[in-house]
């Protein structure tokens, strides 16, 4: 990943050197038809300037940002909350991508920690536990199996936990892998891997479903991934209130939204691009919605921009942990 972020930040480098040399040329060559002299040292110096601004910037997502978190506190308000569910509090992570932590161990162990200490009733995780293979995951199993909370771990699978990218024209060896991931999450770590499939969860009368479909990318936002996801078959035979987990928030969009009456979906996926400027990302040229809260006619889209890293940087877009607390209105 290191090597493939040299080759990229060599070519930025040239991409950035040539807009003001090409700029320069083409103003020394209308200079040259009206005998006047453009002067070059302006355009290097920023040449030189937008070059050393980009190393700086990507050292700094590198070295300092990639290692940031922060805890999003935020409020659900609704009719169909349960009155037994009332406070009850959901702490919402994604992307782990466990070999982000090779790196700095220590900082897996502080996320943990910074979890457990929201005392969360119940942890939902929205899929990439991984990047390309089960034994990114083998270092960290100590720290995931201490994840605490009153309900225990959801989970789902994301794109990534297909291996699509690693064991794409090894259709045998990818889907064994996909079920060694599987039984790592259920046995391992004893989380509730729901697969198209739902939980749900009791308090005295009163209960609260759960539901898990694996990834399924809404046609028309982001890239092509894998479809794999069946969302009839995850909710049937549910009603009243219902969570659901679905990776990739186009899919809140393409099956969701207007088309059920699912009142909370989480996702991630986007790690809303792992960049912000000013509270804008890149993941919204891609995404319609690319990262926060989102409100439609009673349905609320949560994306959050996850923990670990895809590429190993993050610029002002810390590790993102989401403690959301239920209220009946």
């Amino acid at each position: 990943m290191i090597s493939f972020m040299t080759k990229f930040m060599v070519l930025l480098s040239v991409v950035l050197a040539l807009i003001p040399n090409v700029l320069w040329l083409l103003g020394w060559l209308v200079g040259r038809c009206f005998h006047s002299h453009l002067p070059y040292a302006p355009f290097g110096w920023t040449a030189a300037g937008l070059v050393l601004l980009a190393w700086v910037v990507v050292a700094y997502g590198i070295f300092i940002g990639r290692w940031q978190q922060k805890t999003v506190a935020l409020d659900y308000i609704h009719t169909q909350v349960p009155e037994a569910f009332e406070g009850y509090r959901i702490v919402h992570i994604s992307d782990l991508h466990l070999g982000t932590f090779d790196d700095n161990p220590d900082q897996l162990q502080h996320i943990v920690d910074s979890i457990n200490a929201l005392h969360p009733d119940l942890i939902c995780f929205t899929g990439d536990l991984v990047s390309l293979s089960v034994d990114e995951s083998k270092p960290y199993t100590q720290m995931l199996q201490g994840l605490k909370a009153r309900d225990g771990v959801v989970s789902t699978l994301g794109n990534h936990d297909f291996f699509i990218y690693s064991f794409r024209d090894q259709p045998s060896l990818r889907m064994k892998e996909v079920d060694s991931l599987v039984c790592y999450e259920r046995e391992t770590l004893g989380w509730h891997l729901l697969r198209n499939e739902h939980l749900v969860l009791h308090r005295g009368h009163d209960s609260l479903t759960v539901v898990g479909v694996d990834n399924i990318h809404g046609s028309g936002q982001g890239f092509s991934t894998v479809d794999r996801g069946d969302l009839k078959k995850a909710m049937q035979g549910t009603g009243g209130f219902r969570i659901l987990l679905s990776h990739d928030p186009s899919h809140w969009e393409a099956e969701v939204l207007q088309k059920t009456d699912i009142a909370l979906t989480l996702s991630g996926h986007t790690h809303a691009a792992q960049f912000r400027l000013f509270g804008w990302t890149p993941a919204s040229w891609m995404f319609r919605q690319s990262a926060g809260r989102y409100d439609i006619d009673g349905q609320t889209l949560y994306v959050t921009a996850g923990i670990g890293c895809t590429m190993p940087l993050r610029i002002n877009c810390p590790s993102e942990i989401t403690l959301i607390t239920l209220h009946k209105k």
